[in-house]
């Protein structure tokens, strides 16, 4: 390995977007002295290839983050509400991708395509957004900066890896069932702890996450809470309704949006995203040229396309955007905010 690069932990090893994570570290030729690879109890033991590396992963307890300048935490809340601060006051900085500092105002909510300067306001924890968020987000913010923003609604079509492998063994399972004329058995989604439980096979469930008080899932004010704190507009006014689809990997949404000048084309749109950074522009209805989860799958970028021009507001666009939930909606910017911190200098070796 790299012996002049940083001690790299990552926090829930084995989990989908941990392995991803590992993927991405490697892909990106990330700069890494020594790789730890954490998990629960359960999972420990258990052996990760990295660069042709057999490492084996430990069960995450405090005192192994005494040597660790950077961990990337993917292995549920309440981990990271036990181990985040315990790693920070050991001088560790922490990426976490879960949902447990990312309304924290002392904490940084990051895609560094739109706030990576925030970066600098970590106090050992910097928080990844949600999935759902992250991609939105980075197809606005050059919108936001050159022609302004005042409304966004959000209906979101989310991959069953966003829920876990229970569920994307469930969708597996329901589908060949029922494709052999079988009663399709559910168990995992909406919610694995619900009450009650819905088909995803051949199915849309217009429930992520648990309902609140206000009749939003917890999902849906997720997306409307973090596009606010990440584009620092406490005031702007956000909208989401989020369905899970029978599709393993891939969110895809179709986003209505209210600028501030009238005059401005889908033409202009298109341009300027084209040449935004981290964005893909598929966009060519007469080619039958679109983004579609199939094809974003393994890639880091935010495809966009369907961009066009509301029919009854001048100031108002749709448009259409996707991209992989495991990385770019967690491993990848997990992975970009630590590039961030080195770009940055604002990580030091132990």
């Amino acid at each position: 390995m790299n012996t002049h690069g940083y001690r790299v932990a990552v926090v829930g090893a084995t989990g989908a977007v941990g392995q991803q994570m590992i993927k991405t570290l490697e892909s990106r030729d990330f700069p890494i002295d020594k790789l730890t690879l954490l998990s629960s109890a359960r999972s420990a033991g258990k052996k990760v290839t990295y660069k042709g590396e057999e490492i084996t992963v430990q069960e995450a307890k405090p005192e192994i983050f005494d040597d660790i300048d950077i961990a990337l935490f993917s292995a549920g809340g309440s981990v990271s509400k036990e181990l985040a601060p315990e790693a920070a006051k050991r001088g560790a900085v922490c990426i976490d991708n879960t949902s447990a500092f990312r309304m924290d105002p002392d904490v940084p909510l990051v895609v560094p395509e739109v706030n990576e300067e925030e970066i600098r306001n970590h106090n050992g924890i910097i928080a990844n957004p949600n999935c759902s968020t992250i991609q939105m987000v980075a197809a606005l913010e050059p919108v936001r900066k050159k022609f302004g923003l005042d409304k966004v609604i959000v209906s979101t079509y989310q991959a069953v890896s966003g829920a876990g492998a229970a569920a994307i063994d469930e969708l597996h399972s329901q589908s060949q069932a029922i494709l052999d004329g079988r009663e399709a058995k559910a168990e995992v989604l909406p919610v694995k702890s619900g009450k009650k439980h819905h088909q995803i096979a051949f199915n849309a469930i217009p429930q992520i996450d648990n309902f609140e008080e206000n009749g939003y899932t917890f999902e849906e004010m997720k997306m409307i809470n973090e596009t606010k704190k990440i584009m620092a507009m406490p005031e702007l006014k956000v909208a989401a309704t989020c369905v899970r689809l029978p599709i393993v990997t891939g969110h895809s949404e179709s986003v209505y949006f209210e600028i501030k000048d009238e005059n401005v084309t889908a033409e202009d749109i298109k341009t300027l995203l084209k040449d935004a950074p981290g964005i893909i522009l598929q966009d060519s209805p007469e080619e039958q040229l679109y983004p579609m989860p199939a094809d974003a799958v393994g890639s880091n970028d935010v495809f966009v396309g369907r961009i066009r021009k509301d029919l009854d507001d001048r100031r108002s666009f749709h448009m259409w955007v996707v991209s992989d939930n495991l990385l770019k909606g967690a491993a990848w910017n997990s992975v970009q905010i630590a590039e961030s911190l080195i770009k940055l200098n604002l990580i030091t070796r132990k």
